[in-house]
Parts: structure tokens; sequence; C-alpha cells
């Protein structure tokens, strides 16, 4: 009797026909995304031909690196929509920021509010060489503010790679997770992929974004997923819809 694997699909097809992209960066000209208009469509075309029907994108706020204001952001948003419209590209889209959790967010979550994905939901990064000191002073002021903390692609923090345990300890925190799609591809490498795995694996995993920024993330999405349970991973693209 012969037995054959069943063979693993690629992350384009996984997104089924109403995918919602919670995490990107394709306002142009603003972070390290899209840098002209066209990328910018060309990200929102791409990602539109794999199943993505709405898209909030996230651009960095980041001290002294991408010093980008609510202001400045709402300003490209609208530019960004009107020259899709202009270019018969209509598809729901509207942006909130991915900030960089450190004493200047604080600041500045605690003097006007913050761009949210949807509700109170705001999307927070740390840096990929080591945690802020005061990580959970962060998380505990930025709830008692009113705002349940994201924490985009967790699987990425290398930091955490060798102690699990700090992942409980986040989500204890109360942080929810967002993993990135390309993650389970092996696209950020090995031990980003074990951890992708693992976090699924340990039903950890909240929602998935693309973090798209240019067409070699758009070209990742044509390779095969590495796991071969999908389906904690395909119930967190699910998720995504809470943010409709």
């Amino acid at each position: 009797m012969f037995f054959f694997k069943k063979p693993k699909p690629f992350l384009r097809d996984l997104l089924g026909a109403d995918y919602v992209d919670i995490h990107s960066h394709i306002l142009f000209g603003i972070d390290d995304g899209a840098a002209t208009f066209e990328d910018s469509k060309f990200l929102v075309e791409s990602m539109m031909e794999f199943g993505t029907t709405a898209f909030i994108t996230t651009p960095h706020t980041i001290f002294s690196v991408w010093d980008n204001s609510r202001e400045d952001i709402l300003s490209k948003e609208d530019d960004t929509k009107k020259l899709l419209t202009q270019n018969g590209i209509i598809v729901p889209f509207r942006t909130a920021s991915e900030y960089l959790m450190d004493n200047n967010f604080v600041k500045q979550f605690q003097s006007e509010p913050l761009l949210t994905l949807k509700d109170n939901y705001v999307l927070v990064e740390m840096s990929y060489i080591n945690a802020p000191i005061q990580l959970y002073n962060i998380l505990f002021d930025l709830q008692v503010a009113g705002y349940t903390p994201l924490l985009a692609h967790p699987e990425r923090y290398l930091f955490y790679h060798g102690n699990f345990d700090e992942y409980r300890k986040l989500k204890k925190a109360g942080c929810e997770f967002q993993i990135n799609l390309l993650s389970v591809t092996g696209y950020y490498g090995e031990a980003v992929f074990q951890t992708a795995k693992r976090l699924l694996e340990a039903g950890m995993i909240d929602f998935a974004g693309s973090d798209a920024h240019h067409k070699n993330h758009i070209r990742a999405f044509s390779n095969k997923v590495g796991i071969k349970d999908t389906e904690a991973l395909k119930a967190a693209i699910a998720h995504n819809k809470l943010f409709l």
C-alpha cells in the first residue's frame, strides 16, 4: 500500500477570497515600504489578486527614524486613496500605524489619540535588537489609556527564541499576536519559521498580516507553506475580519 503526502499549499492560496490585510506598508514615500505611487499600486493590485478585499495599511512611527505624525499619515492616506480611485482601484482602504514601543511612544499615546486598526486595537512592535527595558510598564500604561496592544510579528524577535516563556508572559500581559504570513514559508529564515510554527501550534497567534513592503515580499507569496497543519494559520487569517 502506498501513502502519498498531501502537497503543501502555496501561501497565496491560503488567503481565500475575502482576506483583510491588517499590516502593510502601502502608503508611498512615508517609510521603508512603497517609495512611489506605482509601488503602492503594485502592492495593492498584487494583494487583491491573492484574494485581499480590504486593507488597513500601517506605516511605521519610529522617533528619529520615521517621524510620522498622525496628520502626516492621514494626509498621505488621502493622497493614496485618491490616486487609487483615479486608477480604477476601488477597495476598502484605510490607515493605522505600526508604533515602535519606546519612551517616545508612551509620551505620544498619553498626549494624543493613536491611529488604531479598529476601535482600541493598536499595532505595536519592538526593536529587532532587544525588547525595551520598560516593556511591561509600557504595555500596562497603554492598556490603562484604553488600548489593546496587538504585537506585530512576535516570531521575528530573535531575542525571545531561546525563552518561549517570554511569549506566554506577553500574552498574560494583555498582548495579542499578529504573525507575518511570509514567516511560514521560511522567508525570514529557519529560526523565525520554527518560532512561527511553535506559536501557531500553541494557539497563541490571533491574526495574520502580509507586512508587504516591496516586490520581493509579493513574489514570496508564491512560495509553499512549510507547516503541515495549516488550521491555526487559516483561523488567524479568518480572524482578521474582526477589523472590517
